[in-house]
């Protein structure tokens, strides 16, 4: 059984070249394996500084609190141990990596996460029959990384990835962003067929409702001005579908 637990964490965020801005401001959260977890809250509250600085990202600072996974300081490691140690992050903007094909790329990534390389023909195997799971066209797999993509075509890249490298905790910022309904459902599909494979647990980063009907959550928790303000079942998306997140930042900046 895995457990991801986030602990008491502050985080500051570079603001300028030398400026630095406190946005995460206590925040505590624990993820057991099989579950999932939608974080929901308005621009601005902090749940991207939550994912990107619990991937290591340079632009951020954990400044207090620990984040453990299965008991170890993931803050203790450099980026690419976290991948290793079983972490992914899924962004919400995927970059384009002009000059180095998907395959390649993906070959690499899970020799990394698996210790081996895996034989070429059994790799292709496995690539391409993820990517009919996904709608991806075969010959996307000679094309540099996300490179000339629309956005559900890197969504789609994004959660190929997932499928591939098997993690036991996945970050997704925002996956649902700039999908229409028939890439939201594949790529809904394609998150769920991960968790029921491999009893991955899943913090889902969203602003609306919508992905929800698809990626059903176990917990939902409300982010406000850095902090996880309130938290709940399933019910509690309907609500924030229903009245919003108004008296939640209200709330929090009169903290």
């Amino acid at each position: 059984m895995t457990k991801f637990e986030i602990r008491g964490v502050r985080a500051d965020v570079l603001i300028g070249a030398e400026e630095r801005e406190e946005i995460l401001k206590g925040v505590d959260l624990t993820i057991n394996s099989g579950e999932t977890h939608a974080i929901m809250g308005p621009n601005g509250s902090g749940k991207s500084t939550l994912a990107y600085a619990i991937a290591g990202h340079p632009k951020y600072e954990i400044t207090a609190g620990e984040v453990l996974l299965d008991g170890e300081n993931v803050l203790e490691m450099s980026v690419d141990e976290r991948a290793r140690a079983g972490l992914f992050l899924a962004m919400q903007y995927p970059v384009e990596v002009p000059g180095v094909s998907m395959s390649n790329f993906l070959r690499s990534s899970v020799t990394a996460i698996r210790g081996e390389a895996p034989k070429l023909r059994q790799f292709s195997k496995e690539l391409q029959g993820h990517m009919k799971d996904l709608s991806i066209d075969g010959s996307f797999a000679a094309r540099g990384v996300n490179e000339g993509f629309s956005g559900g075509e890197k969504k789609r890249h994004e959660i190929l990835q997932l499928e591939l490298l098997k993690p036991k905790i996945a970050v997704l910022d925002e996956t649902d962003s700039g999908l229409d309904v028939d890439a939201l459902k594949v790529v809904s599909e394609g998150i769920n067929r991960a968790k029921a494979t491999h009893e991955m647990g899943v913090m889902l980063i969203t602003h609306y409702t919508r992905i929800l009907n698809y990626v059903k959550p176990d917990h939902v928790h409300v982010f406000a001005n850095g902090r996880i303000a309130e938290s709940g079942g399933p019910e509690l998306a309907d609500a924030l579908e229903n009245e919003g997140y108004e008296r939640f930042v209200k709330a929090g900046a009169s903290q």
